[in-house]
């Protein structure tokens, strides 16, 4: 009767596994380099990371906007500056300031969106 139980149990587990494996979306295909990343996900969108030294350079395609963007952080010690540009004339600048474990970020875009927000790897974003 235990066994019977245990295989029931381990039956029902592997069905519920097997039911949220299905839900998770597919993640990007990429390819790697010594300093060179790039990805396609199943939607369509490409981006790539290029790291050279402290700075690193992120050129993308968002498929849903139709847009190519580029983006370049420059690191130094625990604060990261960020600017991008988009196909469609959007500009962003930003930063990102290590503290401990927790991270302040602060943006705003010429498209109007602004933002500042703190993370910690313990509560997240």
């Amino acid at each position: 009767m235990r066994t019977a139980l245990k295989l029931t149990l381990m039956s029902v587990s592997l069905l519920l596994a097997v039911d949220a494996w299905a839900q998770i979306p597919s993640l990007a295909k990429c390819t790697r380099s010594a300093n060179l990343l790039a990805c396609v996900d199943a939607d369509g969108n490409a981006y790539s990371v290029n790291t050279v030294g402290n700075t690193i350079y992120l050129r993308g395609f968002e498929r849903a906007g139709k847009r190519y963007w580029a983006q370049t952080n420059s690191r130094y010690g625990q604060l990261t500056f960020f600017t991008g540009i988009a196909s469609d004339g959007e500009a962003w600048v930003g930063y990102n300031r290590r503290v401990g474990w927790t991270t302040l970020n602060r943006f705003s875009s010429s498209g109007g969106s602004s933002a500042k927000f703190t993370c910690s790897r313990i509560t997240g974003c």
